[in-house]
């Protein structure tokens, strides 16, 4: 399977007649963006441009989208979404780099969260380094809670697609190429690799956490394996209203450093099986088939190790825990990645659970300490919704419009798949 991702950097964003890139700069029409994200349900709806270094605050983010879009097998993305369904990680596909979709409005869940475009609080996400386009929409009154978040989630995407559908004649300045036959070929190609599979661990719990590959609710799901071409082409999208420092955005999704690190080192040190995306069950049989069949499907492509990155904290992590247990009893050697809530002092327990068996853990910071951000002279959305936030409370927004918050409130601030500015790695 090879992918060819045509990268057109972005390094302003504008409004313009035309929606297009000329020399870097992404001109946007907002009266077409505008229209091409009607939804009735969605009556109310605002475009705003937040660049790197503005003092602008954006409250509270749904979700974060780097445009995309096929430009050979068909158009559009995202299949089940903005495209058919119809397995995805081959061809060549146009990504406007450096640019984002920030999606923001009243609240759907209590676990969204901020980003602040400049200051301590922009140190914190990955997005006040990109150049973003925010749709602001407010729903219809007396809309369902999961129609409202199935709206938003969907517009999202729908203006992320139209934004390169529209810059798709523009010239990429870097190719870059994802090549990898199927786990068996590999395995032939590499005998004496070892054989690592990554295990993708999501949020599937319900009540608004929820994540989606190929369009479907992973929920229900047993556990299966995707190539990694599919994952950085679209196959995952989230929709989770989850505490925001460590929920995988879209955006994450279609630039796991885990997966892009593994492939990096294919056929160098290892052999790169695939990936698993993982249910994350709320019921303890749950958690056990699923940890147990992760393991199962491990055993059937000849892991030798596996590195396992949980989403979301709490219950989430016994899922983890089952998976460290399983695989190591299984014989395959186990690295984990998760962030810690150890209170805000540091002191506490870092995990809801525990297991001798894992025994390499990797951690993206502690989700509880406190941080100091400063007003902005723009905010985007609703300061208020603090109260409301993961991290926040009532009295976190000050008079000067100035935040006393945990970094749970920051979105992407400790996402656990490493694509944070907090860790081991600095992107």
């Amino acid at each position: 399977m090879r992918l060819e991702l045509h990268r057109v950097k972005v390094r302003d964003i504008q409004w313009g007649e035309a929606t297009e890139v000329r020399q870097g700069t992404l001109y946007v029409n907002r009266e077409e963006a505008l229209k091409a994200v009607e939804d009735s349900r969605l009556p109310l709806m605002e475009l705003d441009i937040a660049r790197p270094g503005e003092s602008v605050r954006i409250i509270p983010v749904k979700d974060c989208i780097e445009p995309r879009v096929k430009l050979t097998e068909g158009k559009g993305y995202f299949p089940g979404f903005c495209a058919p369904v119809q397995p995805v990680g081959s061809g060549a596909t146009l990504v406007l780099d450096g640019a984002a979709v920030v999606t923001c409005g009243p609240i759907v869940g209590f676990q969204e969260g901020f980003i602040d475009m400049s200051g301590p609080g922009g140190e914190y996400t990955p997005f006040s380094r990109t150049f973003n386009l925010v749709l602001t929409a407010s729903p219809v009154e007396g809309l369902d809670r999961h129609q409202h978040e199935e709206a938003l989630r969907t517009a999202g995407l729908k203006l992320a697609v139209w934004l390169a559908q529209s810059c798709s004649e523009a010239k990429a300045d870097e190719i870059t190429l994802f090549e990898k036959g199927t786990a068996s070929e590999e395995g032939q190609k590499h005998p004496g690799l070892p054989a690592i599979l990554y295990v993708c661990m999501c949020i599937t719990q319900g009540l608004l956490h929820d994540t989606y590959v190929y369009g479907t609710d992973l929920k229900p799901s047993l556990p299966t394996l995707l190539h990694p071409n599919e994952v950085l082409d679209g196959a995952v999208v989230s929709g989770n209203c989850v505490s925001s420092c460590d929920k995988n955005t879209s955006y994450h999704h279609v630039n796991n450093p885990v997966v892009r690190a593994l492939y990096a080192r294919h056929g160098k040190d290892l052999n790169f099986l695939g990936v698993i995306p993982a249910v994350e069950s709320t019921v303890m049989d749950g958690k056990l088939r699923s940890a147990a069949m992760n393991v199962r499907l491990g055993r059937e492509l000849g892991a030798d190790g596996v590195v396992i990155s949980e989403e979301g904290y709490g219950n989430p992590d016994t899922d983890l825990c089952l998976n460290a247990r399983f695989f190591e009893q299984a014989g395959i050697k186990t690295v984990v990645i998760s962030d810690e809530a150890a209170g805000t002092d540091g002191a506490s327990q870092s995990l809801a659970d525990a297991t001798p068996e894992m025994n390499a853990f990797i951690s993206t910071g502690n989700v509880n300490e406190m941080i100091e951000v400063p007003p902005m002279d723009k905010v985007i959305g609703d300061p208020a919704a603090i109260s409301l936030l993961s991290g926040g409370a009532a009295e976190s927004l000050r008079p000067d419009g100035s935040m006393h918050v945990e970094l749970q409130s920051v979105i992407g601030s400790t996402v656990e798949i490493g694509y944070s500015r907090v860790g081991c790695e600095w992107i």
